[in-house]
């Protein structure tokens, strides 16, 4: 099978068949698609724009300023011993975790690309940096669909796991040669604030317009898949070929639809209760973020010269060590077994909380990381200058 698909002739074939039935899709259901695409724009409005756009532009400016830099002198001696990254790499490591995908790939490739850190280390790094955001997992999925805090805060803490994890194990991926101490420091020229700012604003707007067309591409996918009934019907294959395990056709059409597009499989989600088998197929949705959010990153990519086959390993082995550590913590600390007051005065104030509320924090919290870079950078240039006037003396 594998020989057969690899030849030219043979992908064509597929290819062109399969938009041919895309194409007679559209005709069959025309006014279904227009639906869906008027979802998917609604989508983008009220939480793709408003949750990327500012990360974009914050992360932008954290690179292009040389921010990534001095505050990589700091954190070499943490982010070098953990992840065999540079200490640079942390600004993609944690804006990623703060703005959620796919911030921390696009992070991670323009530290590739002004030259601060090798592509082996921003192959590495695009295996765990790419993370959903606090306000996605607390405001929609813990609170939206599963109408609980403590599940928002206990999908969050596995995802978070699960990623660290990811970046220790890919920390041995094409070992360098060359210690950190013998690799010449990276030729990096700081922009100006003016042209770095501008240039952020105006490439970020353009980033989110491209996630954009993907996010209402993939809304359209989905609803023709379930139209025509290929994905029900794939879904009952792998109903009965799991039946034995307990899995049912509604659960893999849960699960494909989230291989798909992230937001819909896990709204799908909704209702199916706080036991551990929707929570950890939750998990395994937020940390594999599905082919949509892939497609994202690989626009990105495209050009660059970095492989993308850490980046999709490291999210299939997120997903995974994400359901993993999310069945243990229930198993641990049951949802239903009474807790401390402390312990639920704090996860009550915060886990309960709207999308909005959230995502307003989530772009506090990015401010403050921003203007922390800042006061680094500030501290490590006033150093480097007292140095070089001690030395003319």
């Amino acid at each position: 099978m594998y020989r057969l698909l690899s030849r030219q002739g043979v992908r064509d074939l597929f290819l062109g068949l399969a938009l041919l039935c895309a194409v007679l899709s559209l005709m069959l259901w025309p006014q279904e698609a227009m639906e869906a695409a008027r979802e998917g724009l609604q989508l983008c409005y009220n939480v793709i724009i408003p949750s990327l756009f500012p990360f974009f532009v914050l992360s932008a400016l954290v690179v292009d300023l040389g921010l990534a830099g001095y505050v990589g002198r700091a954190l070499e001696g943490l982010m070098r011993p953990l992840f065999h990254v540079p200490g640079a790499c942390a600004s993609a490591f944690v804006l990623g975790f703060v703005g959620g995908y796919p911030v921390g790939a696009r992070t991670a490739l323009s530290l590739y690309q002004k030259g601060m850190c090798t592509k082996t280390e921003a192959e590495r790094l695009l295996s765990f940096c790419n993370n959903s955001g606090p306000a996605f997992i607390l405001g929609v999925v813990g609170a939206g669909v599963f109408a609980s805090s403590r599940v928002g805060v206990l999908l969050y803490l596995a995802h978070a796991a699960a990623s660290v994890c990811v970046g220790l194990l890919f920390r041995f991926y094409k070992r360098d040669r060359r210690s950190g101490a013998d690799r010449p420091a990276p030729q990096f020229q700081a922009e100006r604030f003016t042209t770095a700012f501008t240039g952020a604003v105006k490439n970020s707007f353009l980033s989110v317009l491209n996630i954009c067309a993907f996010v209402v591409f993939f809304t359209v996918v989905i609803r023709l898949l379930f139209l025509s009934g290929l994905l029900p019907g794939l879904a009952g294959l792998l109903g009965r070929a799991f039946a034995p395990l307990g899995f049912s056709q509604a659960w893999a059409e849960r699960l494909l639809t989230g291989v798909l597009e992230l937001s819909s499989g896990v709204w799908s989600l909704s209702g199916a209760g706080t036991t551990a088998g929707p929570m950890s197929m939750a998990a395994f949705l937020l940390g594999w973020a599905g082919l949509s959010v892939h497609c994202q990153v690989l626009s990105f990519l495209g050009g660059s010269g970095l492989s993308v086959k850490t980046y999709l390993g490291g999210k299939l082995l997120h997903g995974g060590l994400s359901a993993l550590f999310t069945a243990l913590l229930v198993r641990a600390f049951p949802l239903e077994a009474p807790v401390s007051s402390y312990l639920a005065e704090q996860v009550e104030g915060i886990a309960e909380l709207d999308f909005s509320t959230a995502l307003t924090i989530s772009i506090v919290c990015a401010w403050v990381l921003w203007l922390l870079f800042f006061a680094a950078a500030v501290a490590a240039v006033g150093k480097t200058s007292r140095k070089r006037r001690r030395n003319v003396v």
